[in-house]
């Protein structure tokens, strides 16, 4: 008789996957995986190399390429952009979602196309296919009805297609509010409970 395993990772502890690729908008990613880390969540986050060109270009303090802060850097695991062999490369692996942050358009091609090129496309087909939370943070503008079809294609297909448009209503003083507002939304697509914002009616 087989002997049944330990219990695997709780819900509420599972790790969050983040992709950044090559378009404009690091510090929504930034802001992201700081906020996970302190929330003590696990985060596994995979880069493009045109995303550490990105970064040194967006936040230029930083030339080491190194974003993330200094806090619960236990908690994070910087993923090789060829490593296909990451845990998140397969369907057996638990996780509360993934998000790219920024998505370029052509990271969204190559996933709505199924190419995996890299490990960000191969986790989001594995969200697409277990049919767990993808979270996509397109970054372009303006949009070619290509851009548009693939966007579809990835939202019909089971993705959150969430772009980074502030809201004005809640009076923003200053970018880092924006930038809040936009990763409470991608905290709340994943169903991660945050107070980043103030919500309306509450």
């Amino acid at each position: 008789m087989t002997k049944e395993k330990p219990a695997g990772t709780r819900r509420s502890e599972l790790p969050v996957i983040v992709g950044v690729t090559g378009a404009s908008g690091i510090v929504y990613a930034q802001k992201l995986v700081r906020h996970l880390l302190g929330s003590e969540r696990k985060v596994l986050l995979a880069m493009s190399s045109a995303a550490r060109l990105v970064i040194k270009e967006e936040l230029p303090a930083r030339k080491d390429g190194d974003p993330w802060g200094d806090v619960n850097r236990h908690l994070l695991e910087l993923i090789p952009e060829k490593d296909f062999t990451a845990p998140f490369c397969s369907g057996t692996f638990r996780f509360q979602g993934m998000v790219i942050v920024p998505a370029s358009m052509g990271t969204v091609g190559s996933i709505a196309s199924g190419v995996s090129i890299n490990v960000i496309h191969r986790g989001a087909d594995v969200c697409l296919k277990e049919r767990r939370k993808l979270v996509i943070v397109p970054r372009e503008t303006p949009l070619s009805s290509i851009h548009l079809e693939n966007l579809l294609k990835l939202s019909r297909a089971g993705a959150i297609i969430l772009p980074p448009s502030p809201a004005f209503y809640q009076h923003p003083e200053t970018l880092e509010d924006s930038v809040d507002f936009i990763v409470s939304r991608i905290l709340d697509a994943l169903e991660l409970d945050n107070q980043l914002i103030d919500r309306w009616g509450e």
